[in-house]
């Protein structure tokens, strides 16, 4: 890890109202959330296709870069890289935070590397970044109820029920990722997975 270099901390979602609510955009949820934290205020970047907050974690701590892509989800792979490049973020130093259908509802889960599970941001970036040793905040949404497509499903709002646990879901998978950055993710691993 550099002491230098930022993080980059991409929050995956879609653009636009109509999905603003959706398990699948849980990921900007978590970066708005952060950047809250940080005192920072998002913006638009010139440079892709993206909206971009600049801050530190606690007085002092580590610079981090929140991204919360403007282009689709199968698309989020270019303005990662294209920021990464601008302000010279290793791939070590790289948190994609997303919903995770093989978690259970209001579980958190820290990982580097690894596959994508067929979900189509990660997929992205691993392509773009040409690695996929960048670490993952998986936020658990669990799988959907009945025969329901999962495409379908993580296009949905969360439920009634679900939405009485989300800001606490939320500000948890904040914590996760301020730990990631702060300690590491086998630290984040012990604080966070046994509860």
């Amino acid at each position: 890890m550099s002491d230098e270099a930022p993080w980059l901390v991409v929050g995956l979602g879609n653009p636009g109202r109509e999905y603003a609510g959706n398990r699948h955009n849980v990921g900007f949820m978590v970066a708005d959330l952060l950047a809250s934290r940080t005192g920072a205020k998002f913006g638009r970047a010139k440079r892709a296709q993206t909206e971009v907050a600049e801050g530190r974690l606690g007085f002092g701590g580590p610079k981090v870069i929140l991204l919360k892509p403007l282009t689709y989800m199968n698309l989020s792979g270019a303005p990662v890289v294209s920021l990464a490049q601008f302000f010279k973020v290793p791939v070590a130093q790289v948190i994609a935070v997303h919903d995770e259908l093989d978690v259970p509802f209001g579980q958190v889960r820290a990982k580097r590397g690894g596959g994508e599970g067929g979900h189509n941001g990660l997929r992205s970036m691993s392509k773009s970044l040409a690695s996929k040793e960048y670490a993952r905040v998986r936020v658990g949404i669990g799988r959907p109820p009945g025969r329901q497509e999962p495409a379908d499903y993580v296009l949905s709002d969360f439920s009634a029920s679900e939405r009485k646990e989300l800001d606490f879901l939320v500000d948890r998978a904040a914590d996760v990722v301020e730990a990631i950055v702060v300690e590491g993710v086998e630290w984040a691993q012990n604080k966070y997975h046994g509860s």
